[in-house]
């Protein structure tokens, strides 16, 4: 006997929201394994990002204070030496004469010499702090900025050995001081990284997302997710980017002030000879000895220029000046 009609529409609508439950479930199963997936390939990419940034950083960091160290050694050796030995000189008179071609750039007014022993007394400082264990991050502000940006930090009645602190109120220098970037840790409040004009903010929340029955919405919010990972990891790239640029500019330097050095330290040697041989009257030097002198002075100068030029700028670009030095010093 045939089923009454509405029975059978009634289980024909049954049938039919099942076959549409179960469709639906597994479009939201596959929703769900899409947003997961998603995820994981966000969290992939910023956790990529953000390991590549932090290992550029620790780079920039040490390639700063290698170059900090290495302006603090040869002002506390070099620099010293030439400043106890030139200040003995007696008479440094310059004529106009054959033979003297090398002379007629030959200066140090006493502003020069003042500024050296600022500098030399400072570095000397500097280096007691660092062998009683402080002032670490002096280093890397003497390397990143020139000895008078440097100075004026200090100058402000802030002990050599607390200069850390003081360097560390600067987003850049506090960015070089910071923590891992895989842990958040940027040595600034929120922890956003301000380095070139650069702002990568706070890492995104990817992990451990509660997953409900809008699976629609979770996939969704995966995608926007997955965005914003792209456009962290994009700055977190240009960011360590810019820090292998410093490395390279930080390694540049501190190789031309070894080079200098190579070179004045002899020439140290033979005008204190010069000094003694004559007791110290300039009058009485050969004119081979007067050279000396002079292409003592010009090196001297030259460091000293080097070390007064910042490698960045307070919000982390890389110097044009720097760049004109090596340019200048690799012709």
């Amino acid at each position: 006997m045939p089923l009454p009609l509405l029975p059978v529409i009634l289980l024909a609508a049954a049938a039919g929201s099942a076959i549409e439950g179960v469709r639906r479930s597994i479009i939201a199963t596959k929703n769900l394994k899409t947003a997961k997936r998603t995820n994981e390939s966000a969290n992939s990419i910023l956790s990529s990002a953000k390991w590549k940034a932090d290992s550029a950083r620790i780079k920039a960091q040490r390639a700063l204070e290698c170059l900090g160290a290495e302006k603090v050694n040869i002002l506390n050796t070099s620099i010293a030496h030439f400043i106890s030995s030139f200040e003995k000189l007696k008479h440094v008179e310059i004529e106009d004469s054959v033979g003297l071609d090398e002379l007629k750039n030959f200066q140090v007014d006493i502003q020069t010499i003042k500024e050296l022993k600022e500098i030399s007394n400072f570095a000397t400082s500097l280096a007691k702090g660092l062998a009683g264990g402080a002032a670490g991050g002096a280093l890397t502000a003497f390397g990143a900025w020139s000895a008078a940006g440097t100075l004026a930090v200090a100058s402000t009645g802030t002990p050599i050995a607390a200069l850390s602190g003081a360097a560390a109120t600067n987003a850049t220098l506090a960015f070089f001081g910071g923590g891992s970037l895989a842990v958040g840790g940027l040595g600034m409040a929120g922890g956003a990284v301000v380095l070139g004009g650069l702002v990568a903010g706070p890492a995104l929340a990817i992990l451990g997302l509660i997953v409900d029955a809008k699976a629609k919405t979770e996939k969704e919010k995966a995608y926007s997710n997955l965005a914003e990972a792209q456009k962290n990891a994009e700055e977190l790239n240009s960011v360590a980017v810019l820090c292998m640029a410093i490395v390279k500019r930080c390694d540049m330097f501190t190789n031309v002030l070894k080079r200098l050095d190579a070179r004045l330290q002899p020439l140290l040697i033979q005008m204190d000879k010069a000094i003694e041989e004559h007791n110290a009257n300039f009058r009485e030097f050969s004119l081979e000895q007067k050279q000396v002198v002079a292409k003592t002075v010009a090196l001297v100068k030259a460091i000293k220029s080097i070390i007064d030029t910042p490698i960045l700028t307070k919000d982390g670009h890389l110097t044009e000046e720097s760049e004109d030095v090596i340019n200048q010093f690799s012709e």
